[in-house]
């Protein structure tokens, strides 16, 4: 078949009555993020917290379509850009996965940053670009380093994270007593030394580290109620994070996250590494002004820092920098079919 004959497709309208989304994707560290540029429409609400109830509420089959299978996979992740919530916000950002919505994500704040610099959908200014970005967690300050008119990297200050408890001990079914941190870097993780359980952290163990991961999660979240300061929505165990040796020299740690539904982050996790700030500040290991390079289960690494440290409603709690690259991978327009039979997808895990 010739060329300009499969051309015909390209200009192909679907019936008016299909829905559709369009979106652009990019990645941060290997971890995919679906920016969705058309479909959502107009969602009402005072902060970012009540938009995301009203997707959550009204309009979750487009989660399940452009996320789940078919149009989407286990590990996929979204973003809905929308209008900031705050008077000097350039504008809010709500995360979607495969189980729901989340309260904060670092991969995805360096993906939507560089993705609306690079597109023109926000004016570049050099040699650095600040965006103020309203995210359910709070407000996240993005800076993004301008070299050649490209966003050559992205960091980022995130919202006060903080120690819960270190050393903390549950009984988890075939792992038998887990010790872990509980730290909140945006959201809630439980870190755990994969080398004290005797778990590779190699792309390879993919399906044990996830089965484990779950596993702890559960185990947690059975033993103990895990509440935010200041807002209740916030106040959920996000996932399990795998510390372990770096395998580059380049690097200081290794961060493997199992979170939601049994995703696994292909990057470092940018929340995940701001807790892990707060855990070594709070052991005496990072101080102000120092650095880690912390890797991830495909190589790729976020570099961060104490940038200062605050009280957050009476916990010691520090502002951690993120650093990381994305790159653009595509654009998407998805048609919904309401005869299909998957419109609204389905989930494999």
């Amino acid at each position: 078949m010739h060329s300009d004959q499969l051309d015909t497709a390209l200009h192909w309208q679907p019936p008016a009555h299909w829905r559709r989304v369009r979106s652009l994707d990019a990645h941060t560290g290997g971890e995919p993020l679906r920016i969705y540029l058309e479909g959502y429409g107009d969602i009402p609400g005072a902060t970012i917290l009540d938009k995301q109830a009203h997707c959550r509420d009204q309009l979750d089959a487009l989660r399940r379509a452009t996320v789940w299978e078919p149009r989407g996979h286990a590990d996929m992740y979204g973003c809905i850009v929308t209008e900031a919530t705050t008077p000097d916000g350039d504008f809010g950002v709500i995360f979607t996965h495969n189980e729901g919505y989340s309260s904060m994500c670092g991969h995805g704040i360096i993906a939507v940053t560089t993705a609306l610099l690079e597109t023109g959908v926000l004016p570049v200014q050099c040699p650095e670009t600040c965006l103020r970005i309203d995210a359910p967690a709070g407000r996240i300050t993005a800076h993004a380093r301008i070299q050649n008119q490209r966003v050559a990297s992205v960091y980022f200050h995130n919202v006060p994270s903080y120690v819960v408890e270190l050393d903390a001990q549950v009984a988890v079914p075939e792992l038998g007593t887990v010790r872990y941190d509980l730290a909140f870097g945006g959201a809630y993780y439980a870190f755990v030394d994969a080398r004290e359980l005797g778990l590779d952290t190699g792309p390879d163990n993919a399906a044990a580290l996830i089965r484990a991961g779950r596993a702890i999660k559960g185990a947690v979240m059975a033993s103990r109620r895990i509440e935010h300061p200041e807002d209740p929505a916030l106040g959920f165990l996000y996932g399990t994070i795998f510390i372990d040796a770096p395998r580059s020299e380049e690097a200081d740690s290794r961060n493997v996250c199992i979170f939601a539904d049994g995703e696994l982050d292909r990057s470092p996790t940018g929340t995940g590494v701001s807790a892990r700030a707060a855990i070594h500040h709070a052991r005496g290991e990072l101080k102000a002004g120092e650095s880690m390079q912390i890797e991830s289960i495909v190589g790729s690494r976020f570099r961060t820092c104490v940038q200062r440290t605050v009280d957050y409603c009476g916990h010691p709690a520090v502002i951690p920098e993120v650093e990381g690259q994305a790159f653009i991978t595509g654009r998407h327009e998805f048609l919904i079919d309401p005869a299909d039979p998957f419109a609204h997808g389905f989930f494999i895990r």
